[in-house]
């Protein structure tokens, strides 16, 4: 298998990581995402943590403040029930989403196969709507028209990867 394309990691970026988490970035394999200003967006990370071994089944996580806040207003509006129930009753969105996840797995078992995550992608995927955090991370990691309800909560919010809203990191 081949590893899914993303940039390697350089210093500046993990300082840039760090500082956007509020803490040590941890198990960063490369950037998958970034802003238009070339800041982090989305990191690639890890399927099993350093250190401790701890499975990880977010391959694709999104960083970025702005980004994530505009996420967690759109689950705090309940956007998640509204696009599960899209899930529920478009049998389209169903199919695209099911190949996000086999596509999510095929992603992250590229780099490692962990058995006690084997099968589990992200964001509940592929019959749930869990984290827009991590839908929105992979439809920004994997480009438009891969996961449809990333796509879709990227459009209903209020925050653009085409729009910088980074803050000066100091990195």
């Amino acid at each position: 298998m081949t590893m899914p394309p993303f940039e390697p990691a350089s210093d500046r970026d993990i300082a840039v990581v760090s500082a956007q988490l509020g803490r040590p970035a941890r198990g960063v394999l490369g950037i998958a995402a970034r802003c238009v200003c070339g800041n982090p967006t989305v990191v690639a990370t890890a399927p099993r943590l350093p250190g401790s071994g701890t499975p990880f089944p977010t391959l694709y996580y999104l960083t970025h403040p702005a980004a994530t806040a505009a996420m967690s207003r759109l689950e705090a509006d309940h956007v998640m029930v509204e696009l599960q129930e899209l899930l529920a009753e478009d049998a389209g969105v169903a199919a695209a989403y099911q190949k996000a996840h086999e596509a999510y797995l095929h992603d992250r078992e590229s780099i490692e196969i962990v058995e006690e995550i084997r099968g589990f992608s992200a964001g509940g995927m592929p019959t749930r709507v869990k984290c827009l955090h991590a839908l929105a991370g992979h439809a920004l990691a994997a480009g438009p028209g891969v996961n449809p309800i990333g796509d879709l909560a990227l459009e209903r919010g209020n925050w653009s990867p085409s729009v910088c809203e980074c803050a000066d990191y100091g990195a």
